[in-house]
């Protein structure tokens, strides 16, 4: 039995940025019971309709990913709010049909959510919106458990990388119960 795909996509496109390090630790908790890839999306286009067919060739990139993952991982911090708009452009792209003959990619695939912030709130009112658009987007959500992480100053090391302390039993049990999610919705 081949292993479970989960692709990894991070709201925030800074190389070092803390829900790119809660992803790489995420990683870490799926172990090698699943081949856990990060998407890299820096280069799609703002969506646009004039050159939605054919799609650039970033997007039939990442759509590509899209199709063979068996789950995907959000990772978003909050800004303002909500999640970033970069998360957003490329939730728009991915919410088109790819063809006249062919649906969008995301409906049906299992979703987890997680998120870390530097800020006392949390993750959790951008972690809502994106509940509300991937409803929409017919994905499969994993409701519970969340992650949701502030202060993230808290749970660095003295070199500025995160290092989960508290958050680490939490990122555990939801790297396990989306592997058990995947499983169930095949």
């Amino acid at each position: 039995m081949s292993k479970p795909v989960i692709l990894a996509i991070v709201g925030s496109l800074r190389r070092e940025s803390y829900n790119r390090q809660l992803a790489l630790a995420a990683q870490k908790a799926v172990g090698d019971r699943a081949d856990f890839r990060l998407l890299d999306y820096a280069d799609i286009p703002y969506m646009n309709q004039d050159i939605e067919f054919p799609a650039p060739e970033a997007i039939a990139r990442v759509r590509a990913e899209i199709k063979s993952a068996d789950g995907i991982w959000f990772f978003t911090p909050e800004y303002n709010h909500f999640f970033p708009g970069v998360l957003k452009n490329l939730l728009d792209w991915l919410s088109r049909p790819v063809s006249k003959d062919e649906p969008q990619v995301l409906a049906g695939k299992p979703a987890a959510i997680s998120g870390i912030t530097p800020s006392m709130a949390g993750t959790a009112l951008a972690q809502d919106h994106l509940v509300t658009l991937i409803s929409f987007l017919n994905m499969k959500i994993m409701n519970i458990p969340r992650l949701t992480i502030p202060n993230a100053q808290q749970q660095l090391n003295q070199a500025g990388a995160l290092e989960l302390a508290a958050s680490a039993p939490y990122l555990q049990k939801q790297a396990d119960a989306f592997l058990k999610f995947i499983d169930s919705n095949k």
